[in-house]
């Protein structure tokens, strides 16, 4: 598979730059409070409430696990 790399075949020199490389891209990140990413999640749950299947359960007539009248037999 081109582009994976096998972390066992490099050296301590090139852990530590993908370390270091790895860092650079993290500290650029955007943070966020827990209490503001708990309040957007929130809001977002409630916006899709009503069409969200496990909260209002699914339709029978579309349900593909609802039992089968009259059952199986095996003869």
């Amino acid at each position: 598979m081109p582009g994976v790399i096998n972390v066992d075949d490099l050296t301590d020199l090139d852990k530590a730059r993908m370390d270091r490389d790895q860092k650079k891209i993290e500290v650029k990140l955007e943070r966020w409070l827990t209490s503001k990413c708990c309040t957007e999640f929130m809001e977002a749950v409630q916006a899709g409430v009503d069409e969200d299947t496990m909260v209002k359960g699914i339709a029978e007539d579309k349900n593909p696990f609802k039992e089968l009248k009259g059952g199986c037999s095996v003869c």
